[in-house]
């Protein structure tokens, strides 16, 4: 047998594959409790329900254009948001991993990666997935790059110190996790025939949102295209058996690369999973120092959890908002716009 060809559970006692299934979904199973718990709240706060649940705080997770408004305050000012501290907690967590781990954050904890890559699966099984070609997936991938810069520009660029803080102490912010709660539970017909589109997409374009559409996704590509992680290829050794393009979740052309630094990188080891070429796919540094390849996703669990940790000790998990506040204006939620 020729010892180039071994399988790869072989000389992976660890599963990649299926490690990374239970990382994601563990994920995914926090976020739904933490959502029911926050519906609960909700029920508790318009008067629906005589039972009091505490807030989860992990539901600000889903306002990361909150956390990139007081990420630019707290740059600008030194002081943390008490609104939706949890928002700014889990965005500088996020933007750590991109910058140490690659895009480990959507290819391990993002719920939504999560559930796309669940689509892709299933596509697969149905074969209908379609690889667009270069002159078409290039052009589509310029979107979330677009959306980032339009973020940026309005966030970054337009709102000053001032706009932040009159912003911030409007009642729609105050509101804006309730919004995005109703969101889910209360569509509204133009929100349901959004969420179609992007759902009959991922069937037949692999990772639609996450590739062509999240520009938080696009932030991080470029913060882990700075990061010192990368997958090499040991061009020696490759048998051009292709099986780690097939896999990638960003449909990066890794058996035409010797080094991997593509922004598109999840960090999420299916191409390394993938390869029957023993030592082929590699996790390594700057000058092609090798490294385990369970320091990667350990890495992004724990990097994760230590922001967490920092956050809930420091006081900077727990909004400050006082219930009677929730109480007052959630009601109004669903009347209140964008200011």
């Amino acid at each position: 047998m020729n010892p180039r060809k071994k399988v790869a559970a072989d000389r992976f006692p660890i599963d990649f594959h299926r490690l990374r299934l239970l990382v994601q979904s563990s994920f995914l199973l926090f976020c739904l409790y933490s959502g029911y718990r926050f519906y609960q709240f909700y029920q508790w706060a318009i008067g629906n329900s005589p039972t009091f649940v505490a807030r989860p705080p992990a539901v600000e997770g889903f306002l990361p254009i909150s956390g990139l408004v007081s990420l630019k305050y707290f740059l600008l000012t030194g002081i943390y948001d008490r609104i939706h501290p949890a928002a700014l907690t889990i965005f500088i967590a996020a933007l750590l991993i991109a910058v140490f781990f690659r895009k480990g954050f959507c290819g391990w904890i993002c719920p939504v990666g999560f559930v796309s890559h669940l689509v892709e699966r299933v596509a697969r099984r149905l074969k209908i997935l379609w690889r667009p070609p270069s002159w078409l997936d290039y052009p589509l991938l310029s979107f979330k790059y677009l959306l980032l810069v339009f973020f940026s520009w309005l966030i970054l660029v337009k709102m000053d110190q001032s706009a932040i803080e009159a912003f911030s102490s409007t009642p729609y912010n105050l509101v804006v996790d309730a919004r995005m709660l109703l969101f889910f539970i209360a569509p509204t017909t133009t929100t349901i025939w959004a969420l179609s589109i992007l759902v009959i997409a991922s069937f037949f374009l692999r990772n639609f949102w996450c590739r062509y559409l999240c520009p938080y996704g696009a932030l991080m590509g470029i913060f882990s295209w700075l990061g010192p992680l990368r997958i090499n290829r040991d061009e020696q050794s490759c048998i051009n058996c292709r099986k780690c393009e097939k896999v990638c979740p960003g449909s990066i052309r890794v058996a035409e690369q010797a080094v991997v630094t593509s922004p598109e990188c999840l960090g999420c080891l299916e191409c390394v999973a993938s390869c029957p070429v023993d030592n082929c796919l590699q996790v390594a540094t700057y000058g092609r120092r090798k490294l385990p390849t369970w320091l990667l996703p350990s890495g992004v669990v724990f990097l994760f959890l230590v922001v967490w940790a920092v956050a809930n000790f420091t006081g900077h998990w727990q909004t400050e908002i006082p219930l009677e506040i929730f109480k007052s204006y959630y009601p109004l939620a669903t009347e209140m716009g964008h200011p």
